[in-house]
């Protein structure tokens, strides 16, 4: 039980690492898009986020009162970030977009992981859905936004 208790843990912080990685990613593309909806959907999906780490943050202090988790994630976020700065440093609205739906089809999936575990606390379960929902969500938005020119 305490192995499966590590592994949830282990893969949250995966996610905290990667929605921080996504905040920053989205904030570059915002300042690289020309397309001013575009630009606007960056910035709504950056702080989502930001939001979205400052709950699961709260909620993983109550669900795991015991980990560190704010210590080991810090040390591990330039790592991570330099790749995804480089992805969002595009010049070209199309080629960021598709790279924001890649990398949200990937959290999707990570969220997925994360929720089958039958162990994982209801509050952080909720929570996760909710986040998983609201990348889904955005997912099909960018399919409207897909005919830039």
């Amino acid at each position: 039980m305490e192995d499966n208790k590590q592994k949830i843990y282990e893969e949250i912080k995966e996610i905290l690492e990667k929605n921080k990685d996504a905040e920053k990613g989205f904030s570059k593309a915002a300042e690289n898009a020309r397309d001013i909806r575009l630009k606007n959907y960056f910035l709504q999906r950056s702080k989502d986020r930001m939001m979205f780490n400052q709950k699961l943050f709260a909620e993983i202090r109550i669900g795991y009162p015991k980990m560190d988790i704010e210590g080991s994630f810090a040390g591990t976020i330039h790592r991570v970030w330099m790749d995804a700065k480089a992805l969002f440093a595009m010049d070209d609205d199309e080629s960021m977009l598709e790279e924001a739906i890649r990398g949200d089809n990937a959290a999707i999936k990570e969220y997925n992981e994360v929720l089958d575990y039958k162990e994982l606390p209801v509050g952080i379960r909720h929570l996760l859905n909710e986040q998983r929902d609201t990348i889904q969500t955005g997912v099909r938005n960018n399919s409207k936004m897909e005919d830039l020119n």
